[in-house]
């Protein structure tokens, strides 16, 4: 979704890549008209200290293109507070919470498990199609399988928090925890806060300066 017609009417959601088919699922069926999305590259995801940069350049860009709002689609996302900074220093918002499988669950039931889930490795629909992508290569797991007691040997389970409800997506769940050697768990999360965060848009964000 790029920007077109009247930028000053419109709120542009600069999101992390990961994201964007569940954003735009919510848009299109919330109708949610008034909100575009530009994202920034998933691979991120991977290298968190590169994120505040690359907001704070989107959020300029936005702004020099006349765009009336801003959000930010990242939670903290492993930037120790600086993403904060970026936000604070350019006065627009991110949604709440310290990654993106609290935001599916919920913040406040992701809180409530405190420790319940130490030992738990995460997947969402987007890792669970991109696993080999973001993390069996990274890692270098495909090349020295020999590693996976190394990063993964302090885990127990797998827990796939799905956004939708798809079989092959289920499978291939399925497929990455018995690849790492952990036990699979599913809990179905829906969009969790992220669909809030977007329909409540125009009312929570003030006009961009």
């Amino acid at each position: 979704m790029n920007a077109s017609g009247n930028t000053a009417q419109k709120i542009l959601v600069i999101a992390c890549g990961a994201l964007a088919r569940e954003i735009g699922d919510i848009v299109e069926a919330n109708r949610l008209f008034h909100v575009e999305l530009t994202c920034l590259p998933a691979m991120l995801h991977n290298r968190p200290e590169k994120i505040p940069g690359a907001v704070e350049a989107a959020i300029r860009k936005a702004k020099a293109a006349g765009y009336g709002r801003i959000m930010v689609g990242y939670a903290d996302c492993g930037t120790g507070g600086m993403l904060d900074k970026v936000c604070a220093a350019e006065g627009v918002s991110r949604i709440a919470g310290p990654h993106c499988y609290a935001f599916y669950s919920g913040n406040a039931a992701f809180a409530a498990r405190e420790d319940g889930d130490m030992d738990a490795f995460f997947l969402t629909d987007f890792l669970a199609r991109q696993f080999e992508a973001f993390v069996i290569e990274p890692l270098g797991l495909d090349r020295h399988p020999e590693l996976r007691e190394d990063y993964f040997g302090h885990y127990r389970r797998l827990v796939y928090l799905a956004q939708n409800e798809d079989c092959a997506l289920e499978a291939k769940a399925r497929a990455a925890a018995e690849r790492l050697g952990l036990a699979f768990e599913k809990r179905v999360t829906g969009y969790g806060d992220l669909a809030g965060f977007l329909k409540a848009a125009e009312k929570a964000v003030e006009p961009a300066s």
